[in-house]
């Protein structure tokens, strides 16, 4: 499976969603999950975005799937951005070196 990180910004319906069901957020985990994918973990944050989450999903595809079917609800922006463990991203870079 490969890990994603998914940068959200929740929208003014978003936030009136939130503020009238908070639990909303845990619902749609679920439905993440119904899409193929699995939410490692999600934190709400202060700043540039309201909440990140780790999410594993089996391809791009996949995870496309599910930024796009969120994001058609009109109540969040999603930035998705795949995630290479740090491990695997030093053998790529020292293969390429010994070449």
């Amino acid at each position: 499976m490969a890990i994603y990180v998914l940068l959200t910004k929740v929208t003014p319906t978003g936030v009136k969603t939130i503020q009238s069901n908070a639990r909303r957020i845990k619902e749609v985990n679920t439905e993440i999950e119904a899409l193929g994918c699995r939410v490692v973990a999600q934190y709400a944050t202060l700043g540039r975005y309201d909440f990140v989450n780790i999410v594993e999903a089996k391809d791009n595809e996949t995870i496309a799937r599910v930024s796009l079917n969120l994001g058609a609800r009109g109540t969040l922006q999603i930035e998705t951005l795949p995630a290479i463990p740090v491990e695997t991203f030093i053998k790529a870079v020292a293969q390429k070196k010994a070449r």
